[in-house]
């Protein structure tokens, strides 16, 4: 099992944020799709938050450097969820940056801390295939999961989070 975090404690530097959003448009692009410059914003700011975001927090940020209504952030928000770049933590109404984008996402597992709303991503073979065999024994074709897990965070839990 691997755990990634989804949320990096500090916004990535500028090289690093660069390299991700041009594998992003390469990936887009290799789908016969496009990273528009709309898309693009919006996927930078959700990499570079510490926490999940919503769609309001992102057009907030957004309003400052461009025009932007809440219909044009969701359907960007629609077109990275399709893309595998972003995921959308439901508990939180919120959207995290997918940690590995060119893995398989039948199944994506999220623990999420209940006091900051920090969010791990894991990459657990063992829980997915638990889930794909319960799904076949009972005749369901699993296509798509989300596990989501609420507790705290080891910080939280140590009761020195600054989040």
């Amino acid at each position: 099992m691997t755990a990634k975090l989804a949320i990096a404690e500090a916004a990535s530097p500028p090289p690093a944020l660069e390299r991700r959003l041009n594998a992003a448009a390469t990936a887009c692009e290799r789908e016969g799709e496009t990273l528009t410059p709309l898309r693009r914003a919006v996927l930078a700011l959700v990499l570079q938050a510490r926490r999940p975001l919503t769609a309001y927090q992102l057009l907030e940020q957004l309003r400052t450097a461009r025009r932007a209504a809440p219909p044009t952030i969701y359907r960007a928000l629609d077109f990275l969820l399709a893309r595998r770049l972003v995921h959308r933590i439901e508990r939180l109404g919120a959207f995290v940056a997918c940690a590995e984008p060119e893995h398989e996402h039948a199944l994506v597992q999220f623990l999420i801390c209940r006091q900051c709303d920090a969010v791990v991503e894991l990459d657990d073979h063992d829980v997915g295939e638990a889930v794909a065999a319960a799904a076949r024994s009972a005749g369901f074709r699993l296509e798509h999961a989300v596990i989501e897990v609420d507790g705290l965070c080891a910080a939280c839990a140590a009761g020195s989070c600054r989040g």
